[in-house]
């Protein structure tokens, strides 16, 4: 094995680690730097050789969930998210994406409020990207021609931060005896036809009438 690949591999150890450790509940701001190179099997001074410090390692977590993220909004733009019932199949698609790669999308739902300002602001500036990218697929959205290019960063910002605070949701198993109407998955597709049957119908605010004199 070439050394390239030899640093590739132990610098892909150190993420999943992270990732372990996190696993039992902890958050990424209690892993101390000698658990992380412990859980690899190297020393701690060999973590220089990867990361500076272990903010840097969190921001290579969130790299790794933004390109994640972008595999899943991939699959799913591949079945036009903005449109009628194809909101069900999206979230499938999505759902099987969050079950591949659970402990990357744990990861997200606990640090984008997490403890660690280098890593929440870095999720925080991936979601704004998210929101971004949306939007220029929305407005090319036929039965959303009528929004205006502000109505359409509004609700690319509403799509986009609904799935970001339901993620916490769906990473956890629904309880055994929930009604069918509390499942998350149910709850993301009612949410997301809320905002789409919303935008459809969406005329702008009516301006103040003038008090009369």
């Amino acid at each position: 094995m070439v050394r390239a690949e030899k640093k590739q591999l132990t610098r892909q150890a150190l993420l999943n680690a992270a990732l372990d450790l996190m696993e039992s509940g902890r958050g990424f701001c209690s892993l101390s730097l000698r658990e992380v190179t412990r859980q690899t099997g190297i020393v701690p001074a060999a973590f220089y050789r990867h990361f500076s410090d272990m903010d840097e390692l969190g921001l290579a977590l969130v790299d790794e969930v933004s390109l994640t993220f972008r595999a899943a909004i991939r699959a799913v733009r591949h079945h036009e998210i903005e449109l009628g019932g194809a909101i069900d199949a999206s979230v499938r698609i999505f759902l099987d994406h969050v079950d591949e790669h659970r402990r990357l999308f744990l990861f997200l739902a606990r640090e984008q409020y997490g403890g660690s300002p280098v890593v929440r602001q870095a999720i925080a500036a991936m979601g704004r990207q998210f929101i971004a990218d949306l939007a220029a697929d929305l407005i090319a959205a036929p039965k959303l021609q009528h929004l205006s290019p502000v109505d359409i960063d509004i609700l690319a910002d509403l799509i986009v931060k609904t799935v970001f605070a339901t993620v916490p949701e769906l990473i956890d198993p629904p309880r055994v005896d929930a009604p069918a109407h509390e499942d998350p998955k149910t709850r993301l597709i009612h949410k997301l036809r809320f905002i789409m049957i919303g935008a459809k119908l969406w005329r702008g605010i009516a301006p103040p009438a003038e008090a009369s004199h």
